[in-house]
């Protein structure tokens, strides 16, 4: 049965298979976002030192992947760090290093997507409780988009995996970040994250207080200029932390159940962190994961591959980062998903006119 939203592709089918050899590597093209996450800067306590604590991406790790083809990068930081304290201004020093980082990127091609890495907590308290309102959520988000407003390719993602929030309390804290971006005039693209760790195989599941799919179809937005931001990896319990990819068929699978979902709420999504080790096993369910995106990428933005940067330790799994013997296997799965170049580099990172 032919998914929904193929039909687009129908006509032309054969002549993309001759020309590219296949509809995922035309459906690359189209996709907004093929990049890496780039982690360190939301290492270390938030009084930590730069260099010794945390780091942001390196010169040199930013040539590596530019010149590999990623496009896009997912660059995590510490809220604690840039902010001192709930509604405070931003630390001025932080600012400048976010900022600094920000343009390297930008000016090397990347679309960069701005990623709060704190799991829904502030400081050990939990977004939505009495110590962490949603208001002081929001008001990150208002400093900070004020920073950044209406600068083609750069996006606001809102929270890198909230994951024991109950829905509806995550949804209201979502919704009020929105408002505040939004009252500041900022027009960049948000991407939303749902909680249960917002994985792609268990976004239809209720698991007692309402399910993302269910609860996220609140979220508003006064352009309607956002995405959801999914994550998902093939291990054993889908977390990314084994090496062994037992669950890749879980994985695809999930992503081809969401696109319908996406279609039939006439939504879009970014898998923000996916990933996997050297095995054969990870490599293949790279490839079919970037390829089931591509396929349907009428209702995804694209994806950054987690994770890269200076600090990974070189035995970590899904570390995509090079060693002195040269380029990971992993880069031998995704450096087919970069070809070919975008046809509209960073589309959805442009700003919208106003209306």
């Amino acid at each position: 049965m032919m998914k929904r939203g193929a039909g687009r592709r129908c006509v032309v089918a054969g002549l993309l298979l001759a020309i590219t050899g296949g509809a995922a590597e035309a459906g690359n093209a189209d996709l907004c976002f093929r990049g890496v996450n780039l982690s360190g800067a939301e290492y270390g306590e938030a009084d930590g030192k730069e260099g010794i604590n945390f780091t942001y991406p390196s010169q040199t790790t930013v040539n590596y992947f530019a010149d590999k083809g990623f496009d896009a990068v997912r660059l995590p930081f510490k809220w604690e760090r840039l902010q001192r304290s709930l509604g405070a201004p931003l630390d001025p020093v932080e600012l400048e290093r976010l900022k600094e980082s920000v343009a390297g990127l930008r000016a090397k091609g990347f679309t960069v997507i701005l990623d709060p890495h704190n799991f829904g907590y502030y400081s050990g308290g939990k977004i939505g409780s009495a110590e962490v309102p949603a208001r002081g959520f929001a008001q990150l988000w208002i400093r900070l988009a004020a920073e950044f407003a209406n600068q083609d390719g750069i996006v606001f993602g809102l929270m890198n995996e909230p994951y024991d929030i109950d829905p509806k309390d995550w949804l209201e804290a979502a919704n009020q970040a929105i408002a505040g971006i939004r009252a500041v005039k900022a027009r960049n693209l948000i991407l939303v994250p749902g909680t249960y760790w917002s994985g792609v195989s268990s976004w239809e599941t209720d698991f007692g207080k309402g399910a993302n799919g269910t609860v996220m179809r609140g979220v508003r937005d006064p352009i309607d200029n956002y995405g959801f931001e999914v994550h998902q990896y093939m291990d054993e319990d889908l977390s990314g932390t084994h090496e062994a990819c037992v669950n890749a068929d879980i994985a695809v699978n999930a992503i081809a159940r969401l696109s319908d979902w996406l279609r039939a709420n006439g939504k879009r999504a970014f898998l923000g962190e996916f990933g996997g080790s050297q095995e054969p096993a990870c490599l293949a369910g790279l490839k079919r994961m970037t390829a089931e995106m591509a396929d349907d990428s009428d209702v995804w933005l694209g994806w950054t591959y987690w994770a890269g940067g200076d600090w990974w330790p070189e035995e970590e799994g899904n570390n995509i980062k090079p060693t002195a013997k040269g380029d990971r296997k992993q880069l031998s799965a995704l450096v087919p998903a970069l070809s070919p170049v975008a046809s509209k580099p960073g589309w959805c990172a442009i700003i919208p006119p106003s209306g």
